[in-house]
């Protein structure tokens, strides 16, 4: 049995959750990965996995297991890439990560210039707005907006967005401009739901937070959805800045209740501590991060 291999899957298939999600992400038939970690359980003389129907679950010793198992992999593959020479020059592969529209209007752009800069360092570049576990999902940088929860990242501020209220020209010549955000519940709303609630929206008034209740006539499940329908006078929406800064300034979409807006939230870049920086990632920060202030 190679031991190393059989470590792999193991962790591959805690972290998908199935045998053959696992089998999935190493590309590997379900049964390949059955067997490799029921002989490396034969092997330890020690059961790592209870198994239902439903899900895997870690026993006691899996759990211990799986820390070692990371901590070794994780070892190798810093050896590896030392021994690769990603500590002396700028190679190899790097994985990035960024919501979705953000990423495609501002990072990807950066990205091909990066490329083309470095041919020795390959990107795969990650767009979703479900936020990835650095260390599980090995991810090397993460581009995130929103404060930032306590951990052992570094993170590196480059910049802020706002969560901006607009309509389109033909909305408001048609219904009017709310005012207040109270006036919200008289007009025609557009949620995108992974942003802001169906029910309520959140505004500032005196300082403080002000919860409103809305009237969302079309509620949708991706931001770009969300700004069509408003350019096309669906009603009003509520966005990141960022998202509709081209809008504006085509003067498709205008802003409403611009007084009542929450403060801006700050954009970071998030990467694991090192020991040593593989160079491959510093090259990158250094190249994106004047790049990336340039468009706030």
């Amino acid at each position: 049995m190679d031991r190393l291999d059989a470590m792999s899957v193991f962790v591959a298939t805690v972290e998908t959750g199935r045998l053959s999600a696992a089998g999935r992400r190493l590309g590997m038939p379900l049964a390949t990965v059955s067997r490799k970690v029921a002989d490396l359980e034969a092997q330890l003389h020690a059961r790592l996995l209870h198994r239902s129907t439903r899900k895997l679950t870690l026993t006691d010793a899996g759990e211990n297991y799986l820390a070692a198992c990371k901590r070794i992999l994780g070892d190798i593959d810093e050896a590896e890439r030392a021994a690769a020479g990603e500590y002396r020059a700028p190679k190899g592969d790097l994985v990035v990560t960024a919501p979705i529209v953000f990423g495609r209007l501002h990072l990807l752009p950066i990205v091909a210039e990066f490329l083309a800069a470095y041919p020795d360092v390959d990107v795969r570049l990650v767009l979703g707005d479900r936020a990835l576990n650095l260390l599980d999902d090995h991810v090397d940088l993460a581009l995130r907006i929103g404060n930032l929860p306590d951990s052992e990242h570094i993170a590196r501020q480059i910049g802020v967005v706002r969560l901006v209220t607009c309509a389109s020209a033909g909305y408001v010549k048609k219904h009017g401009a709310p005012l207040h955000p109270r006036d919200l519940i008289a007009h025609d709303c557009v949620t995108f739901d992974g942003l802001t609630r169906p029910q309520a929206w959140t505004f500032r008034e005196s300082n403080a937070d002000i919860s409103v209740p809305i009237h969302s006539r079309l509620i949708v499940n991706t931001a770009e959805a969300a700004i069509d329908a408003a350019v096309i006078g669906v009603g009003i929406v509520c966005v990141m800045s960022y998202q509709v800064a081209e809008l504006f300034r085509a003067r498709k979409l205008k802003l409403v209740l611009d007084a009542f807006e929450l403060p801006p939230l700050p954009v970071h870049l998030l990467y694991t501590r090192q020991g040593q920086l593989p160079l491959k990632l510093r090259a990158f920060i250094d190249f994106v991060v004047p790049r990336l202030a340039a468009c706030f």
